[in-house]
């Protein structure tokens, strides 16, 4: 029996810390990779979330935490083999001195480019940068202003999609099928889920391609967008889990069917999307926790359990915890429960 599809998860998502210095053109190693999304977040200080990526290009800044519009930015001039370069205290608030701070950094890679018309795939033009084996892709387009197609680069179809326009100042867009491709939720807001037929058109997304419709969210007439997709890995990734929370302080145990180095959970009524990876708190109870939604400094609440095969809630919180609610999220590992050469992942 086949546990895993990566036996070292590491090679393909890994968080590393690191506290700033104020220097410039400071490189930050140890990812074991050259990355092609790195987020970052100071956690001892109130400053936004910086999301770059390698389709964007590395100065390119989103902030998960507001709907702004891209920006150009100094702080973050390159993606590197190991790692990536941030600068100085006066350029974004990445490397002030003795400011700690997360980066959580995914790897995708092999560049792609589709041409619709020409390939008979999809009806906007699309380009970017994936990974098959991590099923994770970065995928650039321009809006059409009608119901559109769109290749996303996997061989696969993406259990999750996160959109944000970056011409404009609307809401980042999340999909996932473990609230329906009916339903939305927004990255940089504590809302509920919505009912919703135009951001991805009611459809759920194919091997080829996701649909979008007419709106500004996801698909307006020549405005630029970014989309980040993820399917789900064996051993690596989960991205579209649901589960129901008992309200509990022995809340419920989530199977992963590995060990976790990365969780993003959301309450899909009311609530943030609490952040919380491996190693901030290396053994358990865990607290240490950001959210995507809020500038806030690092909390220690919450508490849950990282286990060798999912994890476990150690409270009654209603971000992550009340009773009856419905809760999404998405997962990357540490090691598989059990390699594919029968070598079993530790308990922390």
């Amino acid at each position: 029996m086949a546990y895993t599809d990566i036996d070292k998860p590491s090679d393909y998502f890994n968080t590393k810390l690191y506290t700033g210095n104020g220097a410039t053109n400071r490189s930050i190693t140890g990812v074991g990779f050259q990355p092609d999304l790195t987020w970052i977040k100071a956690r001892s200080d109130t400053t936004w979330h910086h999301l770059f990526d390698a389709v964007r290009g590395a100065n390119k800044a989103l902030n998960s935490n507001v709907s702004n519009a891209e920006g150009t930015v100094a702080t973050f001039p390159s993606f590197d083999s190991d790692g990536f370069t941030v600068n100085g205290a006066s350029s974004g608030n990445l490397n002030i001195n003795n400011q700690t701070n997360a980066s959580w950094n995914w790897k995708a890679g092999t560049s792609f480019t589709n041409d619709a018309s020409g390939t008979g795939i999809g009806t906007i033009d699309s380009a970017g940068s994936v990974n098959q084996d991590a099923g994770f892709s970065i995928c650039s387009y321009t809006g059409s202003g009608s119901a559109a197609t769109i290749k996303h680069g996997l061989n696969t179809a993406p259990k999750a999609i996160i959109v944000k326009n970056r011409d404009d100042a609307r809401p980042w867009t999340f999909s996932s099928t473990g609230i329906g491709f009916d339903h939305i939720l927004k990255l940089n807001e504590t809302s509920a889920k919505e009912n919703d037929d135009e951001m991805f058109n009611d459809t759920a997304p194919t091997n080829s391609v996701f649909s979008v419709k007419d709106n500004i969210f996801t698909n307006h007439n020549g405005h630029k967008y970014i989309a980040y997709c993820f399917a789900d890995v064996k051993g690596y990734s989960k991205v579209s889990g649901s589960y129901v929370g008992n309200g509990n302080a022995s809340g419920p145990y989530i199977h992963l069917g590995f060990k976790p180095a990365f969780i993003m959970v959301k309450n899909t009524s009311t609530g943030g999307w609490q952040l919380r990876d491996n190693k901030r708190t290396t053994f358990n109870l865990l607290t240490n926790l950001n959210y995507a939604n809020s500038s806030s400094a690092e909390q220690t609440t919450d508490g849950i359990d990282f286990l060798s095969n999912g994890w476990k809630l150690r409270n009654a919180a209603g971000d992550n915890n009340a009773s009856g609610t419905a809760y999404i999220y998405m997962a990357f590992a540490e090691n598989p429960f059990v390699t594919s050469t029968g070598v079993p992942a530790t308990a922390r």
